[in-house]
């Protein structure tokens, strides 16, 4: 009897035999090596990912992708930066569609002179691609709106600067120690010689009190008080003194206005007296 439609559907395809049966240990060999050699279809490219060093300044993810489009398409492209600053570390990692591409593009570029500077290319292995390579490298680039340079060059107040010098201080005081530990015996300035002490500071300050440009009269107990304190040499000085007579005592002062008095007195008495024995003589 004969099967059904459906049973007959339902049985699985018949291998392919060869019509001797000897020979069909080596028919399906052949049947395997075909399919291996079987064509790749376009879309089936393995891409090739191409590392470029030692870039010129200017160059940026436009004008490298403009200039790499001559080889072949580019998939992607990473151009690295500094996180702080935004500008270019000078490599770069350009992908193009085709591996093939991607060792051409290694060989003409390797040892390339471009602006004054020798480019190195080398083709990247598959397995050293790491996976996240190139993630973000398709969003556009926005310049930081505050980089390290002009946070670091902005004016900063005292607070600031004295927490930082004292963080300074600390970070260097660590390092000597880890110097003295390791048996090194090496004496630098660093920066605690830049750092003026408060002793000298004191000096200072009584110096430029003394040495003030205000102007005093000379002889007075003021100028002379400054005189003593400016350390010198006062022998060489041609400097010329003029010496004020010290006052004297409210009470002599005060007897010598009454002897002056009773002398004028006597004297007035005795000039009346004249008069009066001129006018009797007439």
């Amino acid at each position: 009897m004969t099967e059904s439609g459906p049973e007959r559907s339902e049985k699985p395809a018949k291998e392919l035999l060869a019509l001797d049966p000897a020979q069909e240990s080596e028919f399906r060999k052949k049947v395997q090596e075909a399919k291996k050699n079987k064509p790749r279809k376009f879309n089936e490219l393995t891409p090739g990912v191409v590392y470029v060093g030692h870039l010129p300044l200017g160059l940026f993810e436009t004008q490298l992708k403009e200039y790499f489009e001559q080889f072949g398409k580019v998939r992607r492209l990473r151009l690295s930066r500094s996180k702080k600053t935004g500008g270019s570390k000078g490599y770069a990692f350009v992908e193009f569609d085709c591996d093939e591409v991607a060792k051409i593009v290694a060989e003409t570029m390797n040892n390339y002179l471009m602006g004054e500077r020798i480019i190195k290319c080398h083709v990247v292995e598959p397995e050293k691609v790491h996976e996240k390579l190139f993630v973000g490298s398709q969003t556009q680039f926005k310049k930081p709106s505050h980089p390290a340079v002009s946070r670091y060059n902005k004016p900063h107040a005292p607070e600031q600067i004295a927490k930082m010098t004292s963080k300074l201080l600390r970070k260097e005081a660590k390092l000597r120690k880890r110097l003295a530990a390791h048996g090194i015996d090496y004496d630098f300035p660093g920066f605690a010689a830049q750092v003026p002490d408060k002793k000298k500071k004191e000096t200072s300050v009584l110096n430029e009190s003394t040495c003030s440009d205000d102007t005093t009269l000379l002889g007075t107990p003021s100028f002379l008080e400054k005189r003593s304190m400016i350390v010198g040499d006062d022998e060489d000085d041609d400097e010329i003194i003029v010496k004020v007579p010290a006052p004297q005592n409210a009470e002599e002062c005060s007897e010598e206005e009454e002897e002056e008095e009773e002398e004028e007195s006597a004297d007035e008495k005795e000039g009346q007296e004249s008069d009066c024995d001129v006018q009797e003589v007439e």
